[in-house]
């Protein structure tokens, strides 16, 4: 028997072809990849070359996009229902509240799965697993959430639940499908590379992992122990394709390949047609001019964004702050060379907080940025909690990344002087993971929000010429 796995994951509501970065040796270059309808062909010669095709979303789904946030998920169901998914899991999924994740769960031909996401009660919010057959063969599919949502994320997404990272469920709930009947176990996670790495080497009995989370590029499956792992990047600008041969309910052999979906796939007429009706109201923003950029613009990096620094110059301006913080967001499709639109702003940050400051000891910036680190270069996998480092605006800070807890920074400047622990700091920032609730005193909002923010730099500032900030430094 041939089986087909067809996966995607980390989509963040991109239903167009769009920019995205590549590489050419050591040279960044943006190409355009994408779309929901390209997926559907793609999906749709798979599955006429083998009847016997899944296809699973890895989740990331319902937040990303102008379209997709301004109608809280809900202009990708019909999209989404007409690609014949079979399962997928959730992280930003859960950005618009749990109850709103529940009612576009109840919407889908597919179910929503998480051994892992509890409400208050001790109950399971979502279903922890589905079977199904393929002739003869009995798939169990087991999904497991993001561990952050109630750790790193705002409140409101986690509001009546509590989140683990799966550790404890999966070996019980794999004893559970087995029991069942199942042939093979299919364990769908978004809990990033690195922590499903490490579960897979303590978990026995899985066959694949289709991961999600971390939008790694992997050009090959992976093997680890018995199981195959796989991710497919982002922005729906990879399908994964995964061919399986079964003799004797068993996995005899494989295939894999990482599809860019690209400009040379032939749209599905009538999921294009759906993209088209949706994205109509927003072209106009594509045509709004505000600036240029002399270099692309990205997220791709781990320690600095060029992306980023766009939006920290502008909130930082229109505050008049000494600092200036945003979250280490890895989604949000590129910005080439040349042209800056209102749509392009609205990719850096769709839910287009409003922009607040905060006054911050020096101390509290050092544990801010402490944390930060940890969360996201834990020796310890199960505790990296988060996207890329914190993007920081007027700060340099000296740094030994493979230093142990709390003592990776050596010294952080701020200009040309030396951080004290005890001097107050302005600083401008957006959304609770800029800087934590728990931190800092005169909290306050101004009267404007990123995206207006961004524009009034860039009528100021039209030619954005992004040079690096070093604002993490190896030493």
């Amino acid at each position: 028997m041939e089986l087909s796995i067809a996966y995607i994951n980390d989509v963040h509501g991109y239903l167009e072809p769009h920019p995205e970065l590549f590489y050419e040796g050591g040279k960044e270059i943006v190409g355009i990849a994408g779309g929901y309808a390209q997926i559907a062909s793609i999906l749709r010669e798979i599955r006429n070359n083998n009847s016997n095709t899944l296809v699973f979303d890895g989740g990331d789904t319902f937040h990303g996009s102008l379209p997709v946030v301004q109608s809280r998920g809900e202009v990708l169901i019909p999209i989404l229902n007409s690609l014949g998914f079979s399962a997928m899991v959730g992280h930003w999924d859960f950005a618009y509240g749990p109850q709103q994740l529940k009612k576009l769960a109840s919407e889908l031909n597919y179910p929503v799965l998480g051994i892992n996401v509890y409400n208050d009660d001790g109950t399971l919010f979502l279903p922890p697993y589905v079977i199904m057959e393929v002739e003869d063969l009995k798939i169990a599919i087991i999904g497991i959430c993001s561990n952050i949502i109630d750790k790193t994320m705002p409140r409101h997404f986690s509001e009546g639940l509590k989140i683990t990272d799966g550790a404890k469920e999966l070996p019980i709930m794999v004893q559970l499908v087995k029991e069942e009947g199942a042939n093979l176990i299919i364990l769908l996670s978004h809990n990033g590379f690195s922590q499903d790495m490490e579960l897979l080497s303590k978990v026995a009995n899985i066959d694949i992992c289709l991961s999600a989370h971390t939008h790694n590029r992997l050009y090959e499956a992976i093997k680890i122990n018995d199981t195959l792992i796989i991710q497919c990047g982002c922005h729906g600008s990879f399908l994964g394709h995964l061919k399986l041969t079964v003799e004797q309910k068993k996995i005899v052999d494989f295939s894999y390949n990482l599809i860019t979906v690209d400009t040379s796939i032939k749209p599905d007429e009538a999921v294009n047609n759906m993209v088209t009706d949706i994205m109509q109201p927003y072209q106009y923003l594509k045509q709004e001019v505000l600036g240029k950029t002399e270099n692309i613009l990205h997220r791709y990096n781990t320690v600095e964004s060029s992306m980023d620094n766009l939006l920290l110059a502008a909130i930082k301006s229109i505050s008049n702050a000494d600092l200036a913080f945003s979250n280490g967001w890895r989604y949000g499709v590129p910005i080439d060379a040349g042209p800056i639109t209102k749509w392009d702003l609205f990719n850096i940050i769709p839910m287009n907080p409003v922009v607040s400051t905060v006054e911050l000891k020096g101390i509290e910036i050092i544990q801010m940025l402490e944390e930060n680190l940890e969360r996201t270069f834990s020796r310890e996998p199960m505790k990296q909690m988060g996207g890329y480092v914190k993007r920081c605006l007027g700060l340099n800070v000296k740094m030994r990344i493979e230093n142990p807890k709390g003592h990776r920074i050596q010294q952080i400047f701020v200009g040309e002087d030396l951080i004290q622990k005890e001097k107050i700091y302005r600083a401008a920032f957006v959304t609770s993971q800029g800087v934590p609730e728990k931190l800092g005193q005169n909290r306050q909002n101004i009267a404007t929000n990123a995206v207006d923010a961004m524009t009034a730099y860039l009528i100021k500032n039209p030619n954005f010429n992004f040079k690096s900030c070093n604002t993490f430094s190896m030493v």
